[in-house]
């Protein structure tokens, strides 16, 4: 324990990190780590990189490891910590510890989460004694904290345990919450000033956070008691803090970040604009809402507010008239045709251009511009910049009844831009620029980050306005015209391209891939997207474009975006535009068998691109996209020509065995994914290169990391059903199941892929040989369900063993099952088919219904144990279960679209969950067409019926025991169906 601070100071060192981390994972489960961690945190005599350090990594500690079932933290440890960390923030109340201070908010909150308030009982009353009279550096620590636990109600669904959370920390908190914030209010709005006004604004600040997190779910009845105190015109707290902004507090003019005030009236802002959506009744005992669209006018009308400090208030306050006016409650403060011009001229306009410091940013962060410009996906929520909440309110006037006002209003203005422009192309493009903006917001109806505009304002003809304005900017020569009406060009295709037909789409693409080759970084990066947006358009399920569509362009396309890459430099630049790797990823999905001709070229440039992001891994996204390419790029030129996975391994083994050898563990979950594939291409044997890397696969270490675990199974899945005679006779088999039994199906977390690596056991093992490891097996299972029973773990029991009696297995059949069951104790088969097996039967999902079905006939018709008392007792339960089955017949067949589907479809940044500590990043042109284990069953109602026609006597004595209500009318149609049984 006395090196932890030395380990802390290592972690922080690229060549010594991965060690140092290493070893303070092994450490973090030993007794007492955690009282040293803390006490290192909060001693000043340690250096504050070092505190700071052990702040993040007790941060991840209860982020990832609170709940470990491999390697767990001791009880006692996480009891005293528990017990420890409110204290530990109110002794990092010094202004100079905020950083520390707001590791150990972050590790409350997280802890909170899963502890609060079933272990954790006294927190909210540490929190309350904690709060001081006078000590606002405290409170502001307090406050925090208790925000950090709050704040997790707001994206959370409404149920009966979340407000008997809430209810419970309102019945202790309120009335401090109610105290604090008066008091408070108070001290700020009184004279003289306070001297200590800005640590007071910052916990007033948190208050209002608060106050949002009462009331995010429903309207405590203390906040609504304490109504005009807050929201009361003239009088109320939110209405005075509108006006306040005390010369103390006043940012410099060139100040980026925003004052305290402004802070603090952006989040009353918020709450205005919760209410509406929420509590609107409540709004409507007074003209509160009257009196906040006043203060925007006071605020922002006419562009009072014109620094960049400010954009979060005005973005804010534009955001909650937009929200007023789409509730459809306030339509006398809206409705008038003098309001709306008003409000364009005013509030809509002023906010709608480019500013000076977002051609800044276009120029030096292009990136945080693109992510800026593209957040804007039509919600509101997801509203960022000034001109984006200027034009969200112009597209709450079109879509709540103010359509054709709104409409030729700004439509002059329009016609104004283009005109200006017009006279001085040069001089003007800005005019241009926000006219496209207008019409772009004007004639946007619905939208959605994915799919763009779905339904537009049908007072404009966006079409025309494209081929009459727009278009001639996508196809001007290379610096004829300002870059951002290029960009402004590519933009509205992205924005529009629904509404284009298909024959419009394909005669632009062209132009897209010169776009590719410009030197501007917003201009091809915007060229990509929208490429990729355009070739992921779907017609109901299925895509608009296919490879025939993109034949001649696609090796041009890759081409343009690998050079634009590889052309970035050291790693860190190379990674960082995802944009560029998505849309090759695009581009390889869609041409699929097309690229072919070149694959080698376009294989050797991608190992090339990840030999060097390999050096310093440092986007998530890119990785997903470039392991995606190279996996889809195998998947379709080896599913077309076989005789190219030798190249694909030549070129893969190399850099995929230094990634495992450096480990690279960002990486190694999908070099994973993509070994099974190439392995799962050779149709019999394993060739050496494969085999040699099994005894690795099979080491303790390979199984630590849980982003490997998928990938792993499925590599080794790939061994069983090419290889299981070779691992049995090497004795590769026992350690294999070890991986089952000891590490998977003990863990709640990795219990599923434990089932999937048995499954693979069962169905490739000779049943021979899988006979004297079976009992074994099944003790384990049976072991995990008297420990840690989950309604999940029950489910995933019962179809093992359902889905072993279903498979058409040489020596495998139900009684293989059931006597290994009963050999651990007498009658144990038929309370595990009564008590988990029958009950979890209606609950299978659709994909698991046929192999249920299956092996429940099987055990139904082919066991004689089945038919012997006791366990004869349990037939006709079993066999009305399978009745119930087939009450949905379309659940026991696959739809022609399943058939059809092989997920690549399903690659989409917004599905996709990258990011360096998710669980698992699945690699969708890994996954293959899903292979029905019971394919040898055709029709699953006349494998019952031969089967009940050739079945033992005694199985046609027990029909008649089962429910007649439920039997007798199914027999008669099978007899009916001439299934000669009775």
């Amino acid at each position: 324990m006395s090196n932890i601070a030395s380990l802390l100071q290592a972690s922080l060192q690229p060549a010594s990190r991965k060690q140092a981390e290493q070893q303070l994972h092994a450490l973090a489960s030993q007794q007492g780590f955690l009282a040293h961690l803390l006490t290192l945190i909060l001693n000043g005599s340690y250096d504050r990189s070092t505190r700071l350090a052990g702040g993040i990594y007790l941060k991840n500690i209860a982020k990832l490891r609170w709940e470990e079932d491999d390697a767990p933290l001791p009880e006692g440890d996480k009891a005293a910590l528990r017990s420890q960390l409110v204290p530990a923030m109110i002794a990092l109340s010094d202004p100079t510890d905020k950083a520390i201070r707001a590791q150990i908010a972050e590790s409350v909150a997280l802890i909170a989460e899963l502890d609060f308030p079933a272990k954790w009982t006294d927190l909210i009353d540490q929190l309350i004694l904690s709060l001081s009279q006078t000590d606002y550096s405290i409170n502001v620590g307090v406050l925090q904290t208790a925000h950090s636990i709050f704040n997790q109600w707001r994206a959370q669904v409404r149920s009966d345990e979340l407000f008997t959370e809430i209810n419970f920390v309102l019945s202790r908190f309120m009335q401090p919450f109610l105290d604090l914030s008066n008091q408070t209010a108070t001290i700020l709005l009184s004279s003289p000033t306070s001297p200590n006004i800005a640590i007071v604004t910052q916990a007033q600040i948190i208050l209002v956070d608060i106050f949002y997190d009462f009331t995010c779910q429903d309207l405590p009845p203390g906040i609504e008691d304490a109504h005009d105190s807050f929201f009361a015109p003239q009088t109320g707290l939110f209405q005075r803090f509108m006006s306040w902004d005390p010369a103390e507090l006043q940012s410099d003019p060139d100040e980026t970040q925003p004052s305290l005030p402004a802070q603090l009236k952006t989040k009353i802002f918020e709450i205005g604009e919760l209410y509406i959506k929420l509590f609107p009744d409540q709004l409507s005992r007074s003209p509160a809402v009257e009196g906040f669209v006043q203060s925007v006018w006071e605020l922002i009308g006419s562009n009072k507010l014109p620094g960049v400090a400010d954009d979060s208030l005005v973005s804010q306050s534009l955001r909650f008239i937009s929200t007023a006016i789409r509730s459809g409650y306030y339509k006398s403060l809206f409705s008038s045709r003098d309001t709306i011009a008003s409000l364009v001229q005013g509030v809509i306009i002023p906010n709608i251009g480019l500013r000076d410091h977002e051609m800044e940013q276009f120029e030096d962060e292009p990136l945080e511009f693109i992510r800026l410009d593209l957040a804007f996906g039509g919600s509101a929520s997801e509203v960022a910049t000034r001109r984006q909440a200027a034009a969200d309110v112009l597209q709450a006037l079109v879509s709540s009844g103010y359509q054709t006002e709104a409409t030729e209003i700004v439509g002059s203005w329009i016609t104004l831009g283009l005109q200006q422009y017009n006279s001085n192309p040069a001089q003007n493009w800005k005019a241009k620029d926000s006219a496209i903006y207008l019409l772009t917001a004007v004639a946007t109806e619905a939208s959605t980050t994915q799919h763009g505009v779905t339904s537009t304002n049908a007072l404009v003809d966006v079409v025309k306005f494209f081929s009459e304005h727009v278009y001639q900017d996508l196809r001007a020569s290379a610096g004829s015209i300002h870059e951002i009406l290029y960009v402004d060009a590519i933009r509205f295709l992205l924005t529009f391209r629904n509404q284009l037909t298909r024959d419009q789409l394909l005669s632009v693409l062209p132009l897209l891939v010169r776009h590719l080759n410009a030197d501007h970084y917003v201009t091809y990066t915007y060229a990509a997207i929208t490429i990729d947006r355009i070739l992921f358009i779907k017609k109901g399920t299925q895509l608009l474009f296919s490879q025939t569509d993109i034949h001649d362009l696609a090796a041009d396309l890759l081409d343009a975006l690998l050079k634009k890459i590889e052309a970035a430099g050291p790693p860190e630049k190379v990674a960082e535009n995802d944009h560029l790797m998505k849309c090759a990823m695009r581009i390889i999905v869609t041409a699929r068998q097309t690229l072919t001709p070149v694959y080698q070229q376009v294989l050797q440039r991608l190992v090339n691109i990840l030999g060097v992001i390999a050096k310093n891994p440092s986007n998530p996204n890119f990785d997903q996209y470039i392991f995606e390419s190279i996996s889809a790029l195998l998947r379709f030129v080896v599913s077309g020509t076989s005789s190219t996975l030798p190249t694909f391994e030549q070129a893969l083994f190399g850099p995929f065995t230094l990634i495992l050898q450096q480990d690279i563990d960002q990486y190694i979950p999908y070099v994973f994914q993509i070994l099974a594939q190439m392995l799962e291409a050779h149709t019999t044997g394993v060739p050496s290169e494969y085999r040699s890397l099994l005894p690795f696969l099979l080491t303790p270490t390979c199984w630590q990391q849980k982003g490997s675990i998928p990938g792993l199974v499925k590599l080794l899945k790939a061994f069983l059903a090419r290889d299981a005679a070779e691992m049995v006779k090497t004795g590769q088999i026992t350690a294999v199941l070890a991986v089952a039994q000891q590490r998977l199906i003990p863990s709640k977390i990795n219990d599923g892929w434990g089932f999937e690596l048995l499954q693979a056991v069962v169905q490739h093992v000779p049943s021979a040989q899988l006979k004297q490891y079976f009992k074994a097996v099944i003790m384990t299972l049976l072991t995990r369900m008297q420990t840690s029973k989950t309604d999940k773990y029950v489910y995933l029991f019962s179809h093992f063993l359902l889905f072993t009696m279903a498979i058409n297995v040489d020596g495998l059949g139900p009684d293989y099952v059931i006597s290994a069951i009963e050999e651990i104790q007498t009658q144990l088969w038929s309370q595990i088919l009564v008590n988990f097996i029958v009950p979890q039967v209606p609950k299978m999902p659709h994909k698991d219904r046929k192999v249920a079905a299956v092996g429940l006939i099987r055990m139904l018709t082919q066991s004689t144990i089945m038919l012997t008392p006791p366990n004869a007792q349990s037939w006709p339960p079993a066999f009305v279960s399978v009745i119930k089955l087939f009450s949905e017949p379309q659940y026991l067949s696959k739809s022609k679209d399943e058939e059809q589907s092989t997920g690549i479809t399903e690659i989409d940044s917004e599905e996709q969950t990258a990011g360096y500590q998710a669980a698992y990043s699945r690699l969708a042109a890994a996954d293959g067409v899903p292979v029905d284990p019971v394919a040898y069953v055709r029709d699953p109602r006349d494998f019952l019926g031969q089967a009940l026609v050739k079945a033992d006597p005694r199985v046609k004595g027990l029909l008649v025991a089962g429910d007649e209500k439920v039997v007798q009318p199914f027999v008669q149609a099978l007899v009916a169906s001439g299934y000669a049984i009775q």
